[in-house]
């Protein structure tokens, strides 16, 4: 029985041995991580199809939910010439317009997207997301927009700028 446990004994010492000495070099080798990770590259910026300078000046706006009633909306837009929505430049290159539920006018950004899109919306954001609006159309005297947002569309629906003519 002496034997037995002795060399029992030897065994699992031995084992505890070959274990620890598996850790220590394990641990000897991994050494600090001293690499960083690298950071995702920013997407490169998709320039806008219309320009800021394009959009500024006197507009007549009027809204529509059913595209049936975008003609009868394009000519109310064209009555609000009376009391215009002026879209002026920012002082950073931007155009100052009022963001949706807000009666403070801020300076928002022409964002460039994918499939020659354009947006216009806070700077700092992704093209299309929180509350920019989307410019689906504009040929220089009418420009017609609408929030990719269901809940903000919801509420304001397609807008339809006109083109005020210059003050006489």
């Amino acid at each position: 029985m002496g034997i037995r446990s002795s060399r029992c004994f030897g065994f699992v010492a031995g084992l505890s041995a070959l274990g620890c000495g598996l850790l220590l070099s394990a641990c000897a080798s991994q050494g600090p991580n001293t690499t960083m990770a690298a950071a995702p590259a920013a997407a490169p910026e998709i320039p806008p199809k219309i320009r800021a300078e394009e959009i500024t000046g006197r507009w007549g706006l009027a809204a529509y939910h059913k595209e049936t009633d975008r003609p009868r909306t394009e000519a109310a837009a064209r009555n609000q010439c009376k009391q215009p929505v002026v879209i002026s430049m920012g002082p950073t290159g931007g155009v100052m317009m009022y963001p949706p539920d807000s009666s403070k006018i801020e300076e928002l950004r022409m964002k460039g997207a994918p499939g020659n899109k354009t947006y216009i919306g806070a700077a700092g954001e992704p093209a299309g997301t929180g509350s920019d609006r989307e410019i689906l159309s504009f040929d220089g005297r009418v420009m017609i927009t609408r929030f990719p947002d269901p809940e903000i569309n919801g509420r304001y629906g397609t807008s339809v700028y006109v083109r005020c003519a210059p003050r006489a």
